[in-house]
C-alpha cells in the first residue's frame, strides 16, 4: 500500500489524488477514503473535489469546531464513529454516523489528522475493518504519507488552492502569503505557531522564522498601511530578513539592512515596525532588537511574568538608524515567547471598545492553563477576534509563539504514532 502510493505520486496530479488514495488504501483494508483540508481560516474542513462519501452522496465541507472531523484537527488524535447510521442521531459528520461506544464492535469510521511535520493540513477518513493497534498504525501511516503527497502537490495546483479559499483574495495578501513559512513547526525542543488575519485582506503585516542547528531565528512586521504598498514592504523586510541573516550579520545589522532595502525602494517615506530575534535551543537565551514595535510577553506557568521592553529604535525604512544593542533574556524550560502586532490589542467591537493587552493575556493563559496547543490556541484566539469584530477586522492581526521545552521529548504529534501527546488532551 505505503510502496504503491509513493510510487504512484510521482506523476499523479492533485485532482486524481482521490482515486489513488481508494485503490492504494484499499490493499489494507481501508475503504470509502475522504480527504479533507482546512480552510485558510480553519473555520471548516473543505472535501477534496472527485470524491464521493459514504452512499455515494457528495460530501459536504465539515464545521472544524462541531464535528468529530474538526475534533480529529483539533486535538491531533484519531476519532472513530460507529460505521452504523442512525437516522435518529445526531449528523455529526454528514454521514448519520454514531461516536463508537467503547467495546462496540463492527467497522469504524475514522477521522485522522493529515500533517505536514506539525503543521495541520486537514483530515483524512476512512472505514476501517477493525479496531486493533496494528490496524490504528497503518492508518497512521497512509494519513502522513497522504499529508506529505498534498504537501508536495500544492506549489504546483490551483486545486489546492481553490479548496481552502472561500472567497477571492486581494493582491497584497497573495504576494505575502507565497513567502510566509508554515503556522506551525515543532521539533524535540520547541514549537513555533503563528496565526494572522484577515487572511484575504492582509495588508501589512507578516512574520517569519527558520532554524539552523542550534538558533531559532524569528521575526514579526507590521508595515504602514492597509494595501499593496504595505504588503510590498513586508515582502522586502522578509526578504531582507533571510537575506542578510544568511549572511551571518547579526541582529542589528540586519535590522538595519531591512531599514535600507524599504527606503531604497519607495520615493515616499514607508516604513515597518518589528521584532527580530533569535533563541539559542541550547541554551534558552533569547536575543532581540525591537524596531518600533509592541514588545514581547513571556509566559511561564500560564501566566505573563514580564514585559520583554526595551528602548525600541526607530522603524525600519526611515534612515534613522540604530542605536541601540541587542537585548538578552534567559528563558527557563516550558517558557512561551509572544510576539504580537497592534491589530490584536486594538481591535475594536462595534461599539468602539478595544480587544485590548489584558483580554488578549488572558485568552492566551487560560487556554495554556487548560493545556491547549499552541497552534489549537492561535486558531481559537482568531476565530475569538473575528466574532469580537463581527467577522470584519479593521487592522492586521498577527501572533507569533515561541515554546522552549529543552528535552522534553516529542511535544506534538498524532498519540497513536508517538505513544503520547503533551499539552494535546484527546478532549480538547
Amino acid at each position: 500500500m505505503l510502496g504503491g502510493l509513493i510510487a504512484a505520486h510521482h506523476l499523479t496530479p492533485m485532482d486524481d489524488l482521490p482515486a489513488a488514495v481508494v485503490a492504494y488504501a484499499g490493499l489494507a483494508g481501508f475503504s470509502e477514503p475522504l480527504l479533507y483540508l482546512a480552510d485558510l481560516q480553519q473555520q471548516y474542513l473543505v472535501p477534496l473535489p472527485g470524491q464521493h462519501a459514504p452512499g455515494g452522496s457528495s460530501p459536504q465541507r465539515l464545521r472544524i469546531d462541531t464535528t468529530l472531523a474538526g475534533r480529529a484537527y483539533r486535538s491531533l488524535c484519531l476519532v472513530c464513529s460507529t460505521k452504523i447510521r442512525d437516522p435518529g442521531a445526531a449528523d455529526l459528520d454528514g454521514e448519520g454516523l454514531k461516536k463508537a461506544r467503547p467495546g462496540e464492535g463492527g467497522p469504524r469510521r475514522w477521522w485522522l489528522p493529515l500533517l505536514d511535520g506539525t503543521d495541520r493540513i486537514g483530515v483524512l477518513a476512512v472505514t476501517a475493518p477493525d479496531g486493533d493497534d496494528d490496524t490504528r498504525r497503518r492508518a497512521h501511516w497512509v494519513a502522513s504519507l497522504l499529508a506529505l503527497v498534498i504537501v508536495s502537490k500544492g506549489a504546483t495546483s490551483d486545486t489546492y488552492a481553490t479548496v481552502v479559499r472561500d472567497r477571492p483574495m486581494d493582491l497584497s495578501a497573495e504576494v505575502l502569503w507565497s513567502l510566509l513559512p508554515t503556522k506551525t513547526f515543532a521539533t524535540d525542543q520547541l514549537v513555533v505557531a503563528a496565526a494572522l488575519e484577515p487572511a484575504y485582506q492582509v495588508g501589512g503585516d507578516a512574520f517569519d522564522y527558520a532554524l539552523t542547528r542550534d538558533t531559532l531565528n524569528l521575526a514579526v512586521f507590521d508595515a504602514m498601511g492597509h494595501d499593496l504598498t504595505a504588503g510590498l514592504t513586508s515582502a522586502i523586510a522578509i526578504g531582507a530578513f533571510r537575506n542578510h541573516r544568511l549572511r551571518g550579520d547579526g541582529l542589528r545589522a540586519v535590522g538595519e539592512a531591512i531599514d535600507a532595502a524599504i527606503a531604497q525602494q519607495f520615493p515616499r517615506p514607508q516604513f515597518a515596525t518589528g521584532i527580530l530575534a533569535a533563541l539559542g535551543i541550547r541554551t534558552g537565551v533569547l536575543t532581540w532588537v525591537n524596531r518600533g514595535h509592541p514588545p514581547p510577553l513571556l509566559l511561564r506557568q500560564g501566566h505573563v511574568v514580564a514585559e520583554l521592553a526595551t528602548e525600541p529604535d526607530p522603524p525600519m525604512g526611515l534612515r534613522l538608524g540604530a542605536y541601540e544593542d541587542p537585548a538578552h533574556y534567559q528563558l527557563q524550560p516550558g517558557d512561551r515567547i509572544l510576539c504580537y502586532t497592534d491589530g490584536v490589542v486594538e481591535a475594536k467591537d462595534p461599539h468602539g471598545r478595544e480587544f485590548g493587552l489584558d483580554r488578549f493575556v488572558d485568552f492566551i493563559t487560560r487556554h495554556e492553563a487548560a493545556q491547549v496547543s499552541a497552534p489549537e490556541t492561535l486558531r481559537r484566539l482568531v476565530q475569538a477576534l473575528l466574532q469580537y469584530q463581527h467577522g470584519v477586522l479593521q487592522d492586521d492581526a498577527t501572533v507569533l509563539l515561541v515554546e522552549w521545552q529543552p528535552q522534553a521529548g516529542s511535544p506534538m504529534g498524532p498519540h497513536a504514532v508517538t505513544g503520547r501527546v503533551p499539552r494535546m488532551p484527546s478532549g480538547s
